[in-house]
């Protein structure tokens, strides 16, 4: 049946919604010019892959996006709300935008319960017991919950970047960024990580990967940005960009990490 003439049902307009706006974005280090005229618009719920050669800003790009780097120039907007100075603004957008690294930056001395109880308790003013509910539901649904008394130490890669994940999830986000995920884990292990991150993909949560694990970008993916040189070089479907890639950079980087 038609649905012309009606309004779009909530979820329509949900996914319809710009939860992240980046406009003419530009940053340096010094005299070098990292990022050059960023513009993105991430509707609530998209996937967007991030990929690109070392030192094209795509980690910079996405640092910004929750103020862990400063950008000089242009307008970041997360939700309504404007990146600026405003600490009370950056502090809104963080309780929003969930960040998983590289390398896990887990706090070594306390219990993967802890770790994952400090953001709701201490930002989000949560009493410990039910901190401590949340936690272990995210733990559960990272496959992961019986670690919960371990120190991160007595963990596996894998299993650290999937706690790593649940801690982010603790304080519900609207966004979730990834940086790198997965890079600094032994081959083995990164299925399991990958594995997390498609089940939160198909449930809906909005996100920004930058990654070289193209086979998740195929399967998740709505769209593939391409970045070089502080430039989003070209964005695509995934079957668009993998089997008609537009830019000779865009089609030299895929046949170096394609085998």
């Amino acid at each position: 049946m038609s649905n012309s003439g009606q309004n779009p049902s909530p979820a329509a307009a949900e996914e319809a919604r710009q939860i992240i706006k980046i406009i003419d974005l530009h940053k340096w280090f010094g005299e070098f010019h990292v990022l050059r005229g960023i513009n993105l618009e991430v509707a609530a719920g998209e996937r967007i892959v991030v990929c690109g050669p070392s030192g094209s800003g795509k980690s910079t790009m996405i640092r910004c996006i929750n103020r862990l780097e400063e950008h000089q120039r242009g307008q970041i907007i997360v939700d309504g709300i404007e990146l600026s100075n405003n600490l009370k603004n950056i502090e809104k957008i963080r309780e929003e935008v969930g960040m998983v690294f590289q390398h896990f930056n887990l706090f070594p001395h306390l219990t993967i319960l802890d770790n994952l109880t400090l953001g709701p308790i201490w930002v989000k003013k949560m009493p410990r017991r039910e901190a401590e509910e949340i936690a272990m539901y995210f733990l559960e649904k990272v496959h992961i919950a019986e670690q919960a008394k371990k120190f991160p130490g007595q963990l596996s890669g894998g299993q650290q970047q999937r706690v790593a994940i649940a801690r982010s999830l603790c304080m519900k986000p609207k966004v979730m960024l990834f940086d790198e995920p997965t890079s600094a884990l032994d081959p083995e292990m990164v299925k399991e990580v990958l594995d997390v991150m498609i089940s939160l993909a198909h449930e809906g949560m909005t996100m920004i990967v930058v990654t070289h694990e193209m086979g998740f970008a195929k399967s998740v993916a709505h769209r593939v940005l391409f970045m070089d040189e502080g430039r989003i070089v070209e964005e695509n479907t995934p079957d668009e960009f993998f089997d008609h890639p537009e830019h000779e950079r865009t089609k030299l980087f895929l046949s170096q990490i394609l085998h």
